[in-house]
C-alpha cells in the first residue's frame, strides 16, 4: 500500500474541510475510493487519523500532531509546481476576527491581489478562539487575531495597535459629559461582545485591573448588533474605533473617555510547525511590511 502523496492530500483536505466527501470532491475521488485510501494510509502509519463518530469524522491527537508535517509537504510540492513561474499563484487561506476582516483586511487583500493578480483569497471570519482553532486544525495558512493568545503550535507575533473606545447613544445620560468615571461605569448597564472575542477579553482585563464590577445587559456576537443596541438606548458599548469611526462623525454615537487602559495589538498567527510555502510568506512579509492604520 505504501504513503502516497495523493492519500496525504486526501488526510489534509479532509482535517481542513470536515468531511471526506468533501475532500474526495476536492481531489476528484469517489466516496468509496477516498474512503479506502484513507483507511490504507491509516494502515501504513499505524495509528488512526480520525474517529469515525456516525458519519462525522473527528482528527485524533496522533492526526493533529501530523497534520503540519502533512501540510509541509503539500506546501513544498507546491512550491515546486510555482518554482519556474515568474507569478506569484494559488489559494490564501486567511482566517481573522471580525475587526479586522470588516475595517482593514480588504484593503489589505485588494491591495496584494493587485500585485499578484493570480493569487485567490479564501477568508474566513470569527472571533479570536475560532482564528486559533482554524490555525491549530490547519484550515487556514495565516490568522489576524485582535486578542491576547498562547498556544504551544502557534506562532503569534505582534502587528498593529488599536484602541478600544466607551460608547453611547446621543440620548443617554452620559452623552453630555466628556470624561466619564469608575462609578459612573458601574452605574449602567453594558451591551458587550461575546466570550471569546478579543475585543471582550480586553474589556474585562480592564475592568478587573481596575476591581470593579459591571452590569452586563446583553453579549452579542455582531459589532453592528451592538451598536444599534447602543442606539436604542440598551447599554454602554466598548468596540474598537476602527468600528465605530463612521458613527461618531455623523453624531450616531458619542464616545466616552474612561479610565480603561484598553489599548491592545493585532496580531499575526501561523503554526509554527509548518514550512511558510512562498505564497504564505510572501503574504506574512506584506503585511509586517504595511504601515498601521489604526489608532495609537
Amino acid at each position: 500500500m505504501g504513503i502516497s502523496i495523493k492519500k496525504l492530500q486526501l488526510f489534509e483536505a479532509t482535517a481542513r474541510l470536515g468531511k471526506l466527501t468533501k475532500a474526495a470532491s476536492e481531489l476528484s475521488l469517489s466516496q468509496s475510493a477516498a474512503s479506502q485510501a484513507l483507511k490504507e494510509l491509516e494502515e501504513s502509519l499505524g495509528y488512526p487519523l480520525f474517529e469515525r463518530i456516525g458519519r462525522d469524522l473527528l482528527i485524533t491527537e496522533n492526526g493533529l500532531k501530523s497534520l503540519p508535517k502533512v501540510r509541509q509537504i503539500s506546501d513544498l510540492l507546491d512550491s515546486l509546481k510555482l518554482a519556474n513561474l515568474n507569478t506569484m499563484s494559488g489559494v490564501l487561506r486567511v482566517v481573522a476576527s471580525a475587526t479586522i476582516a470588516t475595517y482593514l483586511l480588504p484593503q489589505l487583500i485588494a491591495k496584494f491581489v493587485k500585485i499578484y493578480p493570480d493569487v485567490v483569497p479564501e477568508i474566513h471570519i470569527g472571533n479570536t478562539q475560532m482564528v486559533i482553532d482554524y490555525l491549530d486544525k490547519g484550515k487556514a495558512s495565516i490568522g489576524l487575531i485582535e486578542g491576547p493568545a498562547v498556544h504551544r503550535h502557534l506562532q503569534i507575533t505582534p502587528w498593529q495597535v488599536d484602541q478600544l473606545q466607551v460608547f453611547c447613544s446621543p440620548e443617554h445620560s452620559l452623552a453630555k459629559k466628556a470624561t466619564i468615571n469608575l462609578e459612573q461605569l458601574q452605574q449602567h448597564s453594558w451591551v458587550l461582545r461575546e466570550h471569546g472575542s478579543g475585543t471582550r477579553a480586553i474589556f474585562d482585563a480592564a475592568i478587573e485591573q481596575m476591581g470593579a464590577q459591571i452590569s452586563l445587559g446583553i453579549e452579542l456576537t455582531r459589532q453592528s448588533a451592538i451598536k444599534e443596541s447602543v442606539k436604542a438606548g440598551l447599554g454602554l458599548g466598548c468596540l474598537s474605533q476602527l468600528s465605530i469611526a463612521e458613527e461618531l462623525n455623523n453624531g450616531g454615537l458619542i464616545a466616552l473617555h474612561s479610565p480603561l487602559n484598553l489599548s491592545r495589538r493585532f496580531a499575526l498567527v501561523t503554526n509554527k510547525n509548518s514550512y511558510h510555502n512562498m505564497l504564505t510568506q510572501t503574504f506574512i512579509d506584506y503585511l509586517l511590511a504595511e504601515p498601521s492604520t489604526t489608532s495609537n
